[in-house]
């Protein structure tokens, strides 16, 4: 995986797990029908906190198992303690997103959530990567991307719309691709999966307060890229002050696309 983009503060683990909430209410069928079941040998990788692992582990019940990777220690650690917190049992593992060091072909499913889109140009290798993973006869490696190019929000002053052009750009400039989330298929299928379902939908979200998104979660990325100044976080950090006063007036527009392919 990408050197970790995001500060994991307080109200930045909520976001995820509100982000986990949503996806399992919307994706929940599709999660099933790729072999979240009970019993189930899942692999999360690029887990970040694992809200997401958490909610997969509940699923996989006691008899299955769930396997959380990420280069982040502190994401790792989060990510125990929620499992702690939820009574299920995640294993957590240090590991890259191409060189995971999961035991190959052992997994029923295998899930990839908003890390293609951090790689650099390793989008293929990572896909080829967790193809070998699912187990031979039915494996399901399952991706969730996006597409930059159909985000927007409304609403937002023009100093947090300056934010997003430098979060942009900060992305380019590693190589970044902001909309792989329009050719998951395409990298299942050069990895030998068998595409089982591929889908998209926009998500329209009204920020919570307290909840500024993957823009402000990046400053110090962007600082360090010299793509900001502290004075451009104080700039920003009173703009979001502001409108947490009176967040209704917000709306964000995110394209998502979801697939999963399986091993023959």
């Amino acid at each position: 995986m990408a050197d970790y983009l995001l500060s994991l503060s307080e109200p930045e683990i909520a976001r995820y797990r509100l982000m986990a909430e949503a996806a399992e209410r919307r994706e929940r069928d599709l999660w099933r029908a790729a072999g979240a079941v009970p019993g189930a040998r899942i692999a999360d990788v690029g887990c970040g906190p694992g809200a997401i692992s958490v909610r997969l582990a509940g699923l996989a019940g006691p008899e299955g198992g769930v396997w959380a990777v990420d280069r982040d220690e502190g994401a790792l650690a989060t990510a125990s303690a929620l499992a702690g917190r939820a009574g299920v049992a995640v294993h957590t593992l240090a590991g890259d997103a191409a060189a995971t060091g999961l035991p190959a072909g052992t997994f029923d499913l295998v899930m990839l959530r908003h890390v293609l889109a951090h790689n650099g140009g390793r989008e293929q290798a990572v896909v080829d990567h967790l193809a070998t993973l699912a187990r031979p006869g039915g494996g399901a490696v399952y991706l969730v991307d996006v597409d930059m190019r159909d985000f927007r929000v409304r609403g937002a002053p023009e100093v947090l719309l300056d934010l997003e052009d430098r979060y942009r750009e900060l992305h380019r400039r590693r190589g970044n691709d902001l909309t792989v989330g329009s050719r998951l298929d395409e990298l299942l299928t050069a990895a030998g999966l068998e595409v089982a379902a591929y889908e998209g939908h926009i998500e329209v979200v009204t920020p919570p307060p307290g909840m500024r998104g993957p823009t402000w979660a990046a400053r110090d990325a962007l600082v360090s890229e010299g793509l900001a100044t502290p004075d451009d976080l104080a700039r920003w950090d009173e703009a979001f002050r502001r409108i947490e006063q009176d967040p209704d007036d917000i709306r964000v527009f995110a394209a998502h696309f979801v697939a999963y392919g399986r091993r023959p």
